[in-house]
């Protein structure tokens, strides 16, 4: 009796609608239209229909090959040490009008070999001004700093740490452009009042010395001269501390030379 009730319920599970198993069969038609079981080999499967391919990548406007190019990772070219010196040429003004944060470029204006790498000539450099003040007072002069942060090579970008050895036939110390300092050349043009009138009074004191008229009153324009000079070189240092000194003004298309602080890898 057990073993009829038991037939029973089996055959109501599996042909019931609620029990029932509805098994999709059309995945596996697919992969047999496009694969062969026999030689599927988990080491070297074959590609995927091209149906799932398009499914899988969804991009536009670009296409499939688009994509993979732009996946493709860059190759390594080797590296240039720390060091190097590139000649360029600027592409713009540089000057102390700048202000901090102002992009600029540079290009080769000839080729640089450095252990097996070229670098043609029309190479792009990128900067970044990093610091910019015009003239001050104690004759100081204005002041650009710039940073070289990019070299482009076959349309690819490469962080560098460079910095400015020459800037317009001039070598610069300490990657800071300056205007020229006036100190000397201002101190000088201070005591220019003391030395115009100190002559004047010593042709004077000699035109008095011709005539015995006159003589007597020789001395004082000498003495008065010579104490107006004298103040005039002691107060011509204060003076000056309160003059500026040159601006900074380089126009696009002067030579300039940029020096690698650190060793660069090269990607592309």
């Amino acid at each position: 009796m057990k073993r009829i009730f038991s037939t029973i319920f089996v055959f109501l599970l599996t042909t019931s609608v609620i029990f029932a198993l509805d098994i999709d069969t059309t995945v596996d038609d697919e992969i047999r239209k496009n694969y062969n079981s026999n030689e599927l080999i988990d080491e070297n499967l074959p590609p995927l229909p091209y149906f799932l391919q398009k499914e899988q990548v969804k991009v536009k406007p670009d296409t499939t090959e688009t994509i993979k190019q732009k996946l493709t990772p860059a190759a390594y070219r080797g590296k240039i040490k720390k060091g190097t010196k590139f000649s360029v040429v600027s592409d713009n003004k540089i000057s102390d009008w700048l202000r901090k944060g102002t992009k600029v470029t540079f290009h080769t204006n000839k080729q640089v070999y450095a252990k097996g790498i070229t670098i043609p000539a029309g190479t792009k450099f990128y900067a970044e001004v990093e610091d910019s003040h015009q003239p001050q007072i104690t004759c100081n002069g204005g002041l650009v700093v710039l940073k070289v942060h990019s070299i482009v090579l076959n349309n690819s970008v490469t962080q560098i740490d460079g910095y400015i050895t020459r800037a317009d036939g001039k070598k610069i110390f300490l990657n800071n452009i300056k205007g020229k300092r006036t100190y000397w050349k201002t101190l000088w043009n201070k005591t220019g009042f003391g030395r115009r009138l100190f002559d004047r009074m010593l042709t004077l004191t000699a035109n008095l010395g011709k005539d015995g008229a006159t003589i007597v009153l020789s001395p004082f324009p000498f003495c008065y001269g010579t104490v107006v000079l004298g103040l005039n070189t002691l107060a011509s240092p204060l003076f000056a501390l309160f003059s500026k000194g040159g601006h900074v003004s380089i126009p696009a298309g002067e030579e300039f030379v940029i020096k690698l602080r650190e060793d660069v890898n090269l990607y592309y």
